[in-house]
């Protein structure tokens, strides 16, 4: 597929997800990192949005539950390009009953070529970088393109 380029705003939209055993590394991240954090449109999957916001006070939009929905309607958000970054805290060594859901989360966010942070360094290390604070081009799947071809 041909690729063309969109550009990333300074203030970003950053989706924050977490499994239930990961809520707890995903919260203290969130607190060590809320300055930096207010800087932008936060979002999140049902559950973890409201444990957040609450804990920290921080504006977030929330979606359903992740396995109520939550994965995909946060996919169909990278898909439209109102998605900037994502923040999945997953955990690796549990089997989730959405696991495909999970696995389609982290394959658009692939397709769409958006930073993926899975962890607590692999987050500490893209929030240190000074794209995170600058408009940033990225390139993407040239949609339009490929359907005026198709058509």
């Amino acid at each position: 597929m041909h690729q063309t380029t969109r550009t990333m705003p300074a203030h970003k939209h950053i989706a924050l997800v977490a499994h239930d055993s990961c809520k707890p590394d995903l919260l203290r991240w969130v607190q060590e990192n809320k300055e930096k954090l207010q800087g932008h449109f936060l979002y999140a999957t049902g559950t973890t949005g409201a444990m957040l916001s609450k804990q920290t006070g921080l504006a977030i939009k929330s979606m359903i539950s992740g396995p109520m929905g939550g994965d995909q309607q946060l996919g169909a958000l990278i898909s439209e390009k109102q998605i900037d970054v994502l923040v999945f805290f997953w955990d690796p060594l549990n089997a989730v009953p959405h696991d495909p859901d999970v696995k389609a989360l982290l394959r658009i966010a692939s397709v769409w070529n958006i930073p993926v942070a899975v962890n607590r360094a692999s987050a500490n290390f893209l929030f240190e970088s000074s794209l995170m604070s600058k408009d940033v081009d990225i390139e993407i799947p040239d949609y339009d393109r490929y359907l005026a071809e198709r058509v």
